[in-house]
């Protein structure tokens, strides 16, 4: 896709889009016959590794507005691979929890992720893609705040 020779472009936000595309396309072909994209695995694994949350806090940790994380929960919602249900607490928060099917689903997808993230880190290297995921958690810490109200 890109030259040795070729200068990066100099737009950050180009770049990691760029990138962002070419990964989650790839991602998302890899999952595909799990009948899930790369964003919805995304979503039950977090659910499935810290149980029940609000949307906001689920949408914190993918790092995604709460509306885009609504409108991402309501496939999921329909097939029942999720809850979506308002907070006994808060009668203004919803609780996102997996269900059972959810749980099945993201497991039989695991093996499909897992194969596509060993494939990237043989191309890619492992050293390299580690140093990625780090720098792009950086960038999680730079002080914007894209979703404030």
């Amino acid at each position: 896709m890109t030259t040795a020779a070729a200068a990066p472009d100099p737009c950050n936000n180009l770049a990691l889009r760029k990138a962002a595309r070419y990964l989650g396309a790839t991602y998302d072909k890899a999952l595909a016959p799990s009948g899930l994209r790369a964003t919805q695995f995304s979503i039950l694994q977090k659910l499935g590794a810290y149980g029940e949350m609000t949307i906001g806090s689920l949408a914190d940790m993918i790092a995604m507005d709460r509306t885009t994380m609504a409108s991402n929960l309501k496939p999921l919602a329909r097939e029942g691979l999720v809850t979506v249900e308002p907070s006994a607490a808060d009668r203004r928060a919803r609780i996102v929890a997996l269900t059972p099917d959810g749980l099945d689903r993201m497991k039989a997808a695991l093996p499909l992720w897992r194969a596509v993230q060993a494939r990237f880190e043989e191309k890619f290297g492992q050293d390299d893609a580690l140093r990625l995921r780090t720098s792009l958690e950086g960038v999680l810490d730079t002080g914007f705040e894209p979703w404030a109200e």
